[in-house]
């Protein structure tokens, strides 16, 4: 077998068609998280307003961006996490260890990313509120 024939036909093509392609496929992703997902939306919900909190707080931009970039990272590792539960659910249904595994890596991934996010929302507005 030639290392050409090894190739999935769904893999995309090069140049400004591989571009649109892909931010298609993005956008049809969190239209699917957002449908599909309660904890996507749940933290969605938060992380909008907390944002536009974050960016009329009166401090330097590194911290608006730090304040921000930990919500956004939230919503990152939660597509992740359901990215891993939809492959493991299209696999089998049945219980198993190893799936069992994947999706409590996945949710820990999670809860980790929403303490990191708390972590530096406390540390960032301690001083403002103290």
């Amino acid at each position: 077998m030639t290392e050409q024939s090894r190739v999935s036909e769904f893999k995309s093509k090069s140049g400004i068609r591989r571009i649109l392609n892909a931010c298609s496929y993005s956008l049809q992703g969190l239209r699917n998280a957002f449908r599909t997902e309660h904890a996507f939306r749940q933290e969605l919900m938060v992380a909008v307003p907390a944002a536009v909190v974050a960016l009329l707080l009166p401090l330097p931009a590194l911290h608006r961006l730090a304040l921000i970039g930990v919500l956004l990272l939230v919503l990152i590792v939660e597509l992740i996490n359901s990215a891993i539960e939809a492959v493991v659910d299209r696999i089998s249904l049945e219980r198993h260890p190893l799936s069992k595994n994947a999706k409590d890596f996945g949710s820990a991934a999670v809860m980790i990313a929403l303490l990191l996010a708390a972590a530096t929302w406390a540390v960032i507005l301690w001083p403002l509120l103290a």
